[in-house]
């Protein structure tokens, strides 16, 4: 397959995208700073819309057709792109939020999934917890991988094989990664998972956003009858994590990270390099 020199953004254009990774951050900053059991998930759009406004930016989220809102808010048995509304947080729940910000024209994307404590039941806690440890960890052996791989699909290998060796996971395949820019959505497809193809070139100019979805059980899902929120078929609860990510001629750069990635990174003996 042949892909577009477009696909490739130029050096200036790798440094506006900047400003709304950081204001994606910033979102999630904010919500992982207030989440807590009895708060509603529109509570928490409210909190991850004002740190966007606050960094200069408006909700990408708000520009998909027929969506209102700043964050995705998907608990438990939900994986993606679950509508903020009324439902109240309980003990032991896992919440996967996912936010955007454009500034400029230029878009960033992110997730994280939080894991609220319940002292009755310490082992669903625990089993919850690890299935978004897992999630997070596999997204940072995908990022890793763009650090030094020749084509994009070689990203979706690090992050299955790791997910594979951390026990009976499910891997979902019906979504996937994307390229971003002046759209939040963009070409190519990442993959989080092996694939026969080798994707793109990985050269300076690349932006991705590595997103995977892990689940307890199985990989089937539907879509409820909102029309937006994904759901596992069994039931069992799911994990989502995601950074936006630039690859520029002096490294890569985790643009949804305030640091860049260099935590994250650091037990790879990877240092982020940023945006010239």
């Amino acid at each position: 397959m042949v892909f577009k020199r477009s696909l490739y953004k130029s050096p200036a254009q790798l440094r506006l995208m900047v400003a709304p990774g950081l204001a994606t951050a910033a979102s999630l900053d904010a919500v992982q700073s207030a989440v807590a059991a009895g708060m509603s998930t529109l509570e928490l759009d409210t909190i991850a819309e004002q740190a966007i406004l606050a960094a200069g930016g408006s909700s990408n989220f708000k520009l998909e057709q027929g969506y209102h809102h700043t964050i995705c808010s998907s608990v438990n048995d939900e994986v993606v792109h679950g509508i903020p509304g009324g439902r109240i947080l309980q003990p032991g729940d896992i919440v996967s939020i996912d936010s955007g910000a454009i500034l400029d024209g230029w878009n960033g994307d992110a997730a994280r999934s939080f894991v609220l404590p319940d002292p009755t039941r310490p082992e669903v806690v625990a089993e919850r917890q690890k299935l978004s440890d897992v999630t997070e960890q596999s997204l940072w052996q995908g990022i890793a991988r763009l650090a030094s791989a020749n084509h994009l699909n070689e990203v979706g290998e690090a992050i299955e094989d790791y997910i594979l060796s951390q026990g009976e996971y499910g891997i979902l395949t019906d979504y996937i990664g994307h390229g971003i820019g002046r759209r939040m959505h963009e070409e190519p497809p990442v993959f989080n998972y092996r694939v026969r193809a080798k994707g793109p070139e990985v050269k300076p100019g690349l932006v991705v956003a590595i997103e995977p979805m892990v689940v307890l059980g199985g990989p089937d899902t539907y879509v409820k009858d909102d029309g937006w929120t994904v759901a596992t078929e069994d039931g069992k609860a799911a994990a989502h994590w995601e950074h936006s990510i630039a690859v520029h001629k002096d490294g890569i750069w985790v643009l949804t990270a305030t640091d860049g990635g260099a935590a994250g990174l650091a037990p790879f003996g990877i240092t982020p390099t940023p945006i010239a």
